[in-house]
């Protein structure tokens, strides 16, 4: 699978997500997501007006469905999200409601393994139940709180290869990497490369950054997009 990268529109203001995703799309980023800030601001406008703007590229909703999994995925896909997100700590019939909804509605579904006490095995059991994507997740509460006590925070480097090894689709890793550590995912057979806080959105306002970012963003994409094709699934066997 050829390399990917997603900005994160974790941004409270919809006209400065929609100036941020216009920047991003620029400097050559492939998808843009709703971030879940986003999201709770401008609801389901935010994802039909980044539709109305962008009505060719992939657009994924991160509402992080936790319940009412069907319902949730078909207001999402109806408003013109291509990929929506739901939490491996969900119970499995929502997660299932949630694949369901994608094949019934032609969305991608995102299964995030945030908070599990096994990242790993949330990983994995969000691909038995049929998600097509695992999104390791490092949170921005638990970053923030284990810093603040002067400990070192996980990465989500920590356990990236672990969790591609359990899994046979792509996998995204999520959650305070720096602009280094994010290059570098496709190396441990992550494909699909997210930007957000604090790359490109301030994480203590949720605004965009200051400073050059789209220079950064330019340099970010040219090396991901420059990897081979990075091994997914069956492909990983050969």
């Amino acid at each position: 699978m050829k390399p990917i990268v997603q900005i994160s529109l974790d941004i409270i203001d919809l006209d400065e997500a929609i100036s941020h995703a216009r920047m991003a799309l620029r400097a050559g980023v492939d998808w843009l997501e709703a971030g879940t800030p986003l999201i709770l601001a401008e609801g389901m406008r935010a994802v039909r007006t980044l539709r109305e703007q962008f009505p060719e590229i992939p657009i994924v909703a991160d509402l992080k469905t936790m319940d009412g999994g069907y319902l949730e995925a078909e207001v999402m896909a109806k408003a013109g999200a291509t990929h929506v997100v739901v939490m491996a700590r969900a119970h499995a019939e929502t997660i299932k409601e949630v694949v369901k909804a994608g094949a019934d509605f032609g969305i991608g579904v995102m299964g995030d393994n945030l908070g599990c006490e096994d990242m790993v095995e949330g990983a994995r059991r969000l691909a038995e139940l049929g998600c097509g994507y695992v999104v390791h997740h490092v949170g921005y509460d638990e970053r923030r709180g284990i810093a603040a006590r002067n400990e070192i925070a996980p990465n989500p480097l920590d356990q990236l290869r672990a969790v591609v090894d359990a899994v046979e689709v792509p996998v995204q890793a999520v959650g305070g990497l720096t602009i280094e550590q994010a290059v570098q995912t496709p190396e441990y057979g992550a494909p699909l490369v997210v930007l957000g806080a604090p790359l490109a959105i301030d994480a203590d306002s949720f605004r965009a950054a200051d400073g050059n970012v789209e220079s950064s963003l330019r340099i970010i994409c040219e090396k991901v997009h420059a990897y081979d094709d990075v091994p997914v699934g069956r492909e990983k066997q050969q």
